[in-house]
């Protein structure tokens, strides 16, 4: 998707976009000239992860934004406070919040260690409420407020729970966060909306999950970029633009895209593509 520069000033706080979806988004909106506030744990480098919030830095700054790195655990408030009041030194308001930053454990009930529960749900949704609370009173201060989940439809069919079930709680808390704020933040003219994909996305976590072997049957990460800056490009005060359960593919079409080809990790499995597990049957 072109850029169009109507992001340019405009200050987008992500949180996990040291890498994977977050970064891709923090890339393609640094393009078009937007402050970016890269809200992550990782400072240096990871032995099992790819980047660190200083390397997202210098893409997005290369790729035309600016950038302001800064080290946060969003399990941590205080944390977020600080990286909340440096963006507002450095850039003077915050217009746009991504709540990308995730922890994901798809073991059954038996199997799951309660450490690894109340990561995903500390992460997940306490997390992304956290974030959108601390950053409110700023995008209230904006002409153009959006925030920006990247969590599921919601879906109450015991199917989409019965794998895994704490993932998959963890994950649908986000989207209630949408659910909820959407409607407590309309009378703000701030914009709350969720984001999926709809054909897996190959990320470390997905490297994590099938031991390397997805790559070929995955997307780039710039699809879901791609869709993120569309939503961001809509007027947050017009009806019908907020409470929405995007779906990446979808909303590309619907804004034009037929190209979809671009957007494979390996354009030779287009056909073999797999299926995002929240995705099934939309």
């Amino acid at each position: 998707m072109i850029n169009t520069g109507k992001l340019v000033g405009k200050t987008v706080f992500i949180t996990g976009a040291s890498r994977g979806i977050g970064e891709a988004i923090a890339i393609k909106c640094g393009k078009d000239g937007a402050n970016i506030v890269i809200a992550a744990k990782t400072s240096a480098p990871h032995p099992k992860l790819p980047g660190t919030i200083h390397t997202a830095a210098e893409k997005i700054e290369k790729a035309g934004g600016k950038a302001l790195p800064c080290v946060v655990d969003i399990r941590d408030e205080n944390q977020i406070k600080n990286a909340v009041e440096e963006a507002i030194k450095q850039f003077g308001g915050i217009d746009i919040v991504v709540n990308n930053a995730s922890a994901i454990d798809l073991s059954g009930t038996s199997e799951l260690q309660m450490k690894k529960y109340d990561l995903m749900h500390n992460i997940n949704c306490r997390g992304t409420f956290l974030v959108s609370k601390i950053c409110l009173p700023h995008l209230k201060k904006s002409q153009h407020a959006h925030i920006l989940n990247i969590s599921p439809p919601i879906r109450t069919k015991p199917m989409w729970f019965s794998s895994h079930v704490a993932y998959t709680i963890a994950k649908l808390g986000m989207s209630m966060c949408v659910l909820g704020m959407s409607e407590e933040f309309k009378k703000y003219g701030i914009s709350v909306n969720a984001l999926w994909p709809k054909i897996d996305i190959q990320t470390a976590a997905l490297d994590l999950l099938t031991n390397k072997q997805g790559a070929k049957i995955a997307r780039k990460p710039d699809i879901m970029a791609d869709a993120a800056y569309s939503i961001f490009l809509q007027d947050p005060k017009l009806p019908g633009t907020s409470g929405n359960f995007y779906v990446d593919e979808d909303l590309l079409r619907d804004n034009g895209v037929k190209d979809f080809d671009q957007y494979c990790m390996d354009p030779a499995y287009k056909n073999q593509l797999l299926k995002d597990f929240f995705a099934h049957n939309l």
